[in-house]
């Protein structure tokens, strides 16, 4: 049974959302797994005659926040898809009531709340930490050149800000995607909404017209 082309949509925008899901979680894993399982974001960028070291990290927990709201969004995306997909095979009608498209509406709702409020942290996490790097290592004119610097031991910042940049930019793209999802269940909640109206209205006519 074929899908409607606006459920089709929709779980395309599932599969951009899966992918980018699971490449900010694994961005912002590697670059944390670089400097020993510590939160980059926030901290501060210390110099010293050996090289740099991360001082002040954030609590784990934060990246672990924002790690796991990728990992969950990306979880839900691919059971979802499944789900449809293999409704579609099943039932020899593919419908969506609509209180599924209001609870729909309200999951999606969420979901981008709480990517809007991991984008944030990353974003001014990441500015943080370059602001400090700009300020206390003479030979850094911009964040990207902390990549090149010598670190200390245990610390690795060969890809620290193209790791934090990836993460951010996937989450932001993720953002999108979600925007429009909620735009595209908004469209068959009205749609539903309409055929609902007409099928009640139907029901009141009468089967026989008096003659005028």
């Amino acid at each position: 049974m074929a899908l409607p082309w606006l459920l089709v949509l929709e779980l395309v925008l599932y599969a951009g959302c899966f992918i980018c899901g699971i490449m900010s979680a694994a961005s912002l894993t590697i670059t944390q797994g670089h400097f020993t399982g510590q939160c980059m974001l926030y901290g501060t960028i210390e110099y010293n005659t050996s090289g740099l070291v991360l001082d002040s990290p954030s609590h784990p927990s934060l990246c672990y926040f924002v790690s796991a709201i990728s990992v969950s969004v990306a979880v839900y995306c691919f059971s979802l898809t499944l789900y449809w997909i293999y409704t579609s095979f099943v039932e020899e009608e593919v419908k969506r009531e609509r209180l599924w498209l209001n609870v729909t509406l309200g999951i999606c709702l969420k979901i981008l709340f709480f990517l809007t409020v991991s984008g944030c942290i990353l974003r001014m996490g990441r500015d943080h930490l370059c602001l400090s790097a700009l300020h206390n290592v003479p030979s850094i004119n911009r964040c990207e050149d902390a990549e090149n610097a010598t670190w200390i031991s245990p610390y690795d910042g060969s890809q620290l800000y193209t790791g934090l940049y990836s993460a951010e930019k996937s989450v932001w793209v993720n953002v999108f995607f979600w925007v429009l999802i909620v735009v595209v269940v908004f469209v068959q909640k009205r749609q539903a909404f309409g055929s609902g109206s007409e099928w009640s209205v139907s029901e009141t006519q009468p089967f026989f017209h008096r003659p005028v």
